[in-house]
């Protein structure tokens, strides 16, 4: 090669370089995870449809005492009046879904029923990702007969079907109650997070930051709770979600059956499709449409926004 071509080259790499340079001098720094997280969501239609639904429910939940037309548990002379065993009044002007079968508005009932709902699958969910965590991390950071015995325990748990765990649960207690639901519900979700989060930080206990904080001499509790707990809770938050959904399938049809709050005057949809809905599905069907309807669409929405968080934090999941 001679010389003229090899001073070509050298040029066409130094321009390159320069060019290289340039760039990384314009360049502000790189887009964290939470941010390209929250990019990503923002233009995925599945994530904006899921919000959405997620959204307009937490929104009735919190607002139903001014968004209900009427009061849930009161009676109305209107509605009882005409109101027998094979008849209960239907859509009217100020009843827009009609009476239930004590004569109660029935629009109301269903909006009341979006914050026992949301109350019930928050609380059962937070509960079991706290205690799911916690299993979690000392199975995860201590290792050895701990990890074996904590996750033979879980294993136990995950062998049985979620819903019948949670009905052998509320069957064990004295009295149904709704606080029997939500415990049992929370249990239920319990090894799901422990199990998730325990895997994580035995992948985070290899890692090379794990490593370098190590000989550093950095104390193991310091590790666990600074780099690798935190760095494990990605994958355990976007589960968080989901179960949410599964939280809320799960309280509704312990209700459907019979396990749940037994105070007739509490609005609860699956309640409302166990007792009303069943009882009177000939009669009047609707009182079994709507309550299945929106216990469907809700989990639904939390479904759609818990894969799309999936797919949006987790690269493996991208498509």
């Amino acid at each position: 090669m001679s010389e003229r071509s090899i001073g070509v080259l050298g040029d066409r790499k130094k321009a390159r370089l320069d060019g290289l340079a340039r760039a990384s001098a314009s360049d502000r720094g790189g887009v964290s995870l939470v941010r390209d997280a929250a990019r990503r969501l923002r233009r995925n239609p599945v994530a904006i449809v899921g919000a959405s639904i997620v959204g307009l429910f937490v929104l009735v939940a919190i607002f139903a005492p001014l968004i209900a037309p009427h009061d849930p548990v009161q009676r109305f002379d209107e509605l009882t009046k005409n109101l027998t065993v094979d008849s209960i009044p239907g859509a009217s002007g100020d009843f827009p879904l009609g009476s239930d079968p004590l004569g109660r508005d029935f629009l109301s009932r269903m909006i009341y029923g979006a914050r026992q709902t949301l109350f019930v699958g928050v609380l059962a969910t937070l509960i079991g990702l706290a205690l799911g965590v916690l299993i979690g991390a000392i199975a995860g950071a201590f290792g050895g007969w701990i990890d074996v015995v904590l996750m033979r325990l879980t294993d136990v748990m995950l062998a049985l079907p979620s819903l019948l765990l949670a009905i052998t649960l509320v069957a064990m207690a004295s009295r149904s109650s709704q606080w029997t639901v939500i415990f049992a519900v929370a249990i239920v979700s319990v090894p799901i997070f422990a199990r998730l989060l325990r895997g994580s930080m035995l992948a985070q206990r290899e890692s090379d930051h794990v490593l370098a904080a190590r000989a550093l001499g950095v104390k193991e509790r310091n590790i666990v709770l600074r780099h690798m707990l935190p760095n494990s809770l990605t994958a355990v938050i976007v589960q968080a979600t989901l179960t949410f959904a599964v939280a809320i399938l799960d309280a509704a049809a312990l209700s459907f059956l019979g396990l749940g709050d037994p105070d007739i005057n509490r609005a609860e949809w699956g309640l409302m499709l166990g007792v009303d809905g069943q009882r009177y599905f000939e009669v009047r069907p609707e009182l079994a449409y709507y309550p299945a309807l929106a216990i469907i669409v809700v989990a639904l929405g939390f479904t759609l926004l818990g894969e799309a968080m999936r797919e949006a934090i987790d690269p493996k999941n991208r498509r």
